[in-house]
């Protein structure tokens, strides 16, 4: 996640003291860049958790009326967007920050409650935000273990001290699609001291079936220390236009709402979100299509031979037994892009996003071409 800079830049002296030795966030290659590159004229992308659906109906009508009010400055405060989020959580709009994408409320989290002497307590393999923000406004990032590639609570635990002011959790987890059960992770914030804010990272809730996953939401009036982060970007399929966002107690809601951006979220993003939660319909059929293209993705590794990490998300980590990076590599010659994460020290797997069923296909036939494996006769 963080690396020495190159001694060629000239400023490198003149930067904040936790600038110089972290690299920039490396989203998915997007399929304008291969196309460039390659001349590949129909790639398929399953590298960054987009929605294969896309936005819903309601969605684009709104965008369209959006459209004419685009002169004008958006609601800076984006008073319908909460009241409707309120509503939703049954809680007081004064409990709501909205972000430019949960990663924007990510980072309030760490200008606010983060500083040079303080730290941070992350899981290995967790959202790399995590540590680029900590890292960014001086603090420390203690990592703890990872434990069957998820959050290990007991080593995270064990790293809290005078100096932990922030604990940073994603449930499900990016990029593994772990996850943690209720009754852990109640028990886990519980022994918090009261200073640690913990941050829990939902932006995959939509997606989560297992019935011993918590919704930590409805735990707001249990732990005045909890902040929990959603995204728009992910079932909503809203990606594109960067919305998230916060819910805590109104009093860090408060420190929150001070280091946010002035009109942060912009107007199409808030007619969008607003609209989005308008259909809950095309959030089911996402979530469906989700289901069963997990399930394609995960026999075509079996028959394979491949093995997986089990996800709750709409992607899924596999392992290719070597290294990923030239697997991948050989994939976006066949049009395909994936995300290998040796950045997260994983390097022999490969983070897919579920696709659409054609594109889950034609990803396995890639994949067992590169791989050069015949899948096993079944049935």
């Amino acid at each position: 996640m963080t690396t020495d800079n190159p001694p060629t830049n000239p400023y490198l002296p003149l930067a904040a003291p936790g600038i110089p030795g972290l690299n920039p966030y490396i989203p998915g290659k997007p399929i304008s860049e291969l196309k460039r590159e390659l001349g590949i004229h129909d790639p398929i992308k399953l590298a960054s958790n987009e929605n294969p659906l896309g936005p819903s109906p309601r969605v684009r009508q709104a965008l369209q009326e959006a459209m004419s009010d685009l002169a004008r400055y958006p609601d800076g405060g984006g008073f319908d967007l909460r009241r409707r989020l309120a509503e939703r959580h049954h809680i007081s709009t004064e409990r709501i920050t909205l972000g430019n994408g949960s990663n924007d409320v990510l980072d309030m989290v760490a200008r606010v409650f983060l500083c040079p002497g303080a730290e941070a307590v992350i899981s290995e393999h967790a959202f790399a935000v995590y540590a680029i923000s900590t890292q960014a406004v001086g603090a420390g990032a203690r990592i703890a273990k990872a434990r069957h590639f998820g959050h290990d609570l007991e080593a995270m635990r064990a790293l809290v001290n005078e100096n932990t002011r922030v604990v940073f959790i994603a449930n499900p987890n990016n990029p593994t699609g772990t996850w943690l059960t209720g009754s852990d992770l109640h028990d886990f914030i519980a022994s918090l001291p009261g200073q640690v804010m913990t941050v829990v990272d939902e932006a995959y809730i939509e997606y989560v079936r297992e019935q011993d996953y918590p919704d930590t939401s409805t735990w707001l009036d249990d732990f005045p220390n909890l902040i929990v982060t959603r995204t728009f970007s992910k079932a909503y399929g809203l990606a594109g236009l960067r919305v998230g966002y916060g819910l805590s107690h109104p009093a860090v809601a408060d420190l929150l709402n001070r280091v946010r951006q002035p009109f942060n979220v912009n107007s199409l993003a808030l007619a969008a979100a607003e609209a989005a939660l308008g259909d809950p319909e095309h959030v089911a059929h996402a979530v469906r299509l989700n289901s069963e293209g997990m399930a394609q993705l995960t026999d075509g590794f079996s028959a394979l031979g491949l093995d997986h990490i089990p996800s709750a998300g709409n992607f899924v980590a596999v392992d290719l037994g070597q290294p990923a990076a030239p697997i991948d590599q050989a994939l976006l010659r066949e049009g395909c892009i994936t995300r290998p994460i040796g950045n997260y020290g994983l390097s022999t797997h490969l983070r897919v996003s579920v696709g659409l069923p054609e594109e889950n296909r034609r990803f396995l036939d890639a994949l067992q071409k590169v791989v050069g494996r015949q899948p096993t006769r079944t049935g």
